[in-house]
C-alpha cells in the first residue's frame, strides 16, 4: 500500500503549527502582559521565565514554513499573495520582539523603549497571525491554482475578530505559563489577571465559531450536514469543561493545571478549525492533494524531517527539563 504523502505532511506541518502556537504563544502573551506589570522587578522575572527557551520555540514556526513550501508549494501561490501585508507585519513584530530581549538586557537609559518595543512587537505578531487565520478560514479566491482575489480581502471584520482572538489566547498562555513559573505577589496578580482573560477568550471562540457557521456555508455543512455532529460534538463540550476547570483549579491556587488546561483549550479550538477546513488547506476549495508537490519532492524532504523533528523534539525536551523549577526576583538574568 503505497504511503499517502499528502496526508503525511499536512499532518507534520499541523503539528509544528500547533507546537508553534503553543510554545511561543506564552512567549509573545508575556509581552501582552507586560503594560499591566509596570515595575522593573516584575518585569524582569517575566522575561527570566522565558529567556531559555524562547529562541528554540521559534524553531517550529520555521519547520512550518519550511514544510509548506517543499511539501506544498501552490499555498505559496495563494495564501502568501492573499497576506503579504500582515506576513510581512509579522515578521517585522518578531524582529522587534527578539531585538527588544536582546537589547533591553544590556540597556540602562532605553530600557523603557525597548520595553516598548519588545509590547509592540509581541502585539503585531499575533495579531497578524489571527488576521492570517481569519483570512484563511473565510476562504481565499483562487483561480488556475493561482491567487486571484484583491491584495486587501484579508481586512474584513471577520479577520480583524480573529486577531483579538488570538492575542487574548496568547496573553492567557503567558498568564498560565507566569502562574506556573513564578511565585509569591506576581503569581497572586497573574491569577487575578488570567480570570477575566479567559471569559474573554471563551466569548471570542465562541463568537469566532458562531460566526463561521453562519457566514460559511461549507463549515455549517461540515458541522451540522454531514451526519458526523455526534464526532464532533465533544469539542465543544470539552471547550465548555475546560474553561470550568481553569477557574476552579485557579480559585484552588493550583500551579500547573491552569497552564495545562490553556492548552488543552487551545487544542480543542484548533481541532475545531481542522475540522472546519479538512481536507483543504486553502479554503474554500485547494485540497493538500491539489496544492502537493509531486511524490518524490515530498518523499525526499520526509527523509530529511524524519531524521531532524526528532532531534528538534529531544532538544526542546531537554531545554524545559534543565531550566525546570521557580524563577524568583534576585535569579541570575537574562545576558
Amino acid at each position: 500500500m503505497q504511503l499517502d504523502l499528502p496526508v503525511v505532511w499536512a499532518a507534520i506541518i499541523g503539528f509544528g503549527v500547533f507546537l508553534y502556537v503553543m510554545l511561543d504563544g506564552f512567549d509573545l502573551g508575556i509581552g501582552l502582559l507586560f503594560p499591566f506589570f509596570e515595575q522593573k522587578a516584575d518585569r524582569q522575572v517575566m522575561l527570566n521565565t522565558i529567556a531559555p527557551v524562547w529562541d528554540g520555540n521559534e524553531t517550529f514556526l520555521v519547520l512550518g514554513g519550511a514544510g509548506l513550501y517543499g511539501a506544498f508549494p501552490v499555498v505559496y501561490s495563494t495564501l502568501l499573495p492573499a497576506n503579504y501585508l500582515p506576513l510581512i507585519l509579522m515578521v517585522v513584530g518578531l524582529i522587534f520582539r527578539g531585538a527588544a530581549f536582546e537589547l533591553r538586557a544590556r540597556a540602562t537609559r532605553t530600557q523603557h523603549a525597548w520595553d516598548l518595543a519588545f509590547m509592540a512587537g509581541s502585539a503585531l505578531a499575533g495579531f497578524c497571525q489571527g488576521i492570517v487565520l481569519g483570512s484563511l478560514l473565510q476562504g481565499i479566491k483562487i483561480v488556475d491554482g493561482r491567487f486571484a482575489g484583491d491584495p486587501f480581502d484579508w481586512l474584513s471584520p471577520f479577520s480583524l475578530l480573529c486577531g483579538i482572538g488570538v492575542l487574548t489566547t496568547y496573553a492567557t498562555l503567558g498568564c498560565g505559563w507566569l502562574i506556573l513559573k513564578t511565585d509569591g505577589d506576581l503569581q497572586r496578580r497573574m491569577r487575578e489577571v488570567m480570570r477575566p482573560l479567559v471569559s474573554v477568550l471563551l466569548g471570542a471562540m465562541a463568537v469566532v465559531s458562531l460566526w463561521t457557521v453562519i457566514g460559511l456555508p461549507a463549515v455549517a455543512h461540515r458541522w451540522f450536514g454531514s451526519g458526523k455532529l455526534g464526532w464532533f460534538l465533544p469539542v465543544p463540550i470539552l471547550v465548555v469543561a475546560c474553561v470550568w476547570g481553569i477557574f476552579r483549579t485557579l480559585r484552588l491556587r493550583h500551579e500547573a493545571t491552569p497552564f495545562l488546561l490553556t492548552l488543552a483549550l487551545c487544542f480543542l479550538g484548533y481541532s475545531g478549525l481542522l475540522i472546519s477546513i479538512w481536507p483543504n488547506i486553502v479554503p474554500p476549495s485547494l485540497t493538500i492533494w491539489e496544492a502537493s508537490s509531486s511524490h518524490s519532492s515530498q518523499l525526499f524532504t520526509l527523509v530529511g524531517t524524519v531524521i531532524v523533528l526528532p532531534v528538534i523534539l529531544v532538544y526542546n525536551l531537554m531545554q524545559y527539563r534543565v531550566f525546570r523549577g521557580k524563577v524568583r526576583e534576585g535569579d541570575a538574568g537574562y545576558h
